[in-house]
């Protein structure tokens, strides 16, 4: 029976590489020479550092421009609250999302079937696996979870026939 998978996962390796650049470049640029800002990236969270919340903006910007120049999507970052950490130092926290939350993989379930197209959902651990008939079908489901779950940047992978 052919199948599809609707995955979230970032390409962490692209990431790593665009955290590399922006803290290259924030060591080279004028505007951060003698401030304590700062990225770093450990495991699937992103550390900002700055000396206040303006500084963390431009630092995040950065960021943004350099993942966007690396072809990854910027709705994989989840972004945290501004935290003090001492003195007039800030810092931010923010979240590689991988994988699908149990409540969005629900909601992607619903979706499929109150669509009433010939497929089924089934929900298996941070995925959800969608089967039917025929291929039409799965494609036209591909196209309503396109439409419908712009807040997550969804991937498809695992087409069988």
């Amino acid at each position: 029976m052919p199948s599809f998978d609707t995955v979230c996962e970032a390409n962490l390796v692209e990431i790593k590489n665009a955290v590399e650049n922006a803290a290259k470049e924030i060591g080279t640029r004028f505007d951060f020479k003698g401030t304590s800002a700062a990225i770093e990236l450990k495991d699937k969270e992103i550390n900002l550092f700055g000396d206040a919340e303006f500084q963390l903006t431009q630092v995040e910007d950065l960021l943004r421009n350099k993942l966007t120049k690396r072809n990854v999507d910027v709705r994989f970052l989840d972004v945290g609250s501004v935290q003090k950490i001492g003195g007039d130092k800030v810092k931010q926290v923010v979240k590689v999302r991988n994988g699908i939350e149990s409540e969005t993989a629900k909601k992607i379930q619903r979706l499929i079937k109150d669509s009433k197209i010939k497929v089924q959902a089934a929900i298996q651990g941070e995925a959800v696996r969608v089967s039917g008939a025929k291929r039409d079908d799965l494609q036209a489901a591909m196209a309503l979870i396109r439409k419908e779950m712009t807040e997550l940047p969804l991937g498809f992978n695992n087409f069988r026939d």
